[in-house]
């Protein structure tokens, strides 16, 4: 049996060729202290404790699969967001800590006042889930073409209580939109890598994650961008606003399209890593 301490350490240096320390060391931790239930401190604390039998076979079981790359969160089967625990599984995207700045810009733009909310492919539904937590008096409806991923965000919809209303619908579909309404904000996190890039992408997210909420043609890099910007002509209240993220490379392009498109103000913002990575239009 593993000891705490010695599970750790050999993890950690089975991970470290694959990703970098620190990250082969944030890995580890989270796993340890998914199976102990012990944070860093308690289980140096008990550092020397064996692993149960049960808590043996859940350490063996995911160091076979994160060797073979797949992601600590859909072992674990959760990934934190604005500090709330969302379930993610193979068909959703882990959410990305640079996502809860797209969120964090919206509520700082709508905190005073009610807004409607159209949320284009929801996956784990982190994004219409945090700003209806943070914003419950907004009310929104978030669309994704996959069953199984409303079928997630459903469940962390309910798991946080917060009130959303879902719908199945291709963004890429217009006769699909129809029955939309209109709304304040429009928001998207849509696929936006081109497939050329994949062969350069690390193995657990390209062989893991859903392929349909990733990559676009490489031809056609703006295809979802696009699409966001028309289905905004007919579905976005006067004022109203578009916030996308963005890939950096194509962020000028984004910018030049919507405002092409006939949008005011259309501003890029950095992220955390100082990336161009979102995007705000208005509607005239």
């Amino acid at each position: 049996m593993h000891t705490y301490s010695r599970a750790f350490y050999a993890l950690k240096d089975q991970l470290t060729p694959i990703y970098d320390d620190r990250e082969a060391v944030a890995i580890a931790h989270e796993l340890l202290h998914h199976i102990t239930r012990m944070d860093k401190v308690q289980r140096l604390m008990h550092k020397d404790v064996e692993f149960t039998e049960e808590q043996e076979i859940q350490f063996t079981r995911a160091q076979t699969d994160l060797l073979n790359g797949r992601p600590l969160q859909y072992i674990i089967g959760f990934a934190w967001f604005m500090n709330r625990e969302f379930i993610v599984n193979e068909h959703v995207l882990i959410p990305r800590p640079e996502t809860e700045e797209l969120v964090q810009w919206i509520i700082d733009d709508n905190t005073d006042r009610v807004i409607s909310i159209f949320d284009i492919g929801t996956g784990s539904g982190c994004i219409p889930v945090s700003l209806k937590l943070s914003l419950p008096d907004a009310l929104i409806t978030t669309c994704d073409i996959s069953e199984k991923a409303l079928e997630t965000a459903s469940a962390n919809a309910q798991k946080l209580g917060a009130d959303i209303h879902f719908i199945g619908m291709d963004i890429l579909d217009t006769e699909q939109q129809n029955d939309t309404g209109v709304y304040n904000v429009i928001v998207s996190n849509p696929p936006y890598i081109p497939v050329a890039e994949k062969a350069n992408m690390h193995s657990n997210v390209k062989d893991h994650e859903p392929e349909i909420a990733l990559f676009v043609p490489n031809d056609d890099a703006l295809l979802f961008y696009r699409a966001i910007a028309q289905f905004g002509k007919s579905h976005l209240a006067s004022n109203g606003s578009i916030y996308c993220e963005l890939e950096a490379a194509h962020a000028q392009e984004s910018k030049a399209l919507f405002e092409l498109m006939g949008y005011k103000n259309v501003t890029i913002r950095k992220d955390m890593h100082g990336n161009w990575r979102m995007l705000k239009a208005q509607a005239i």
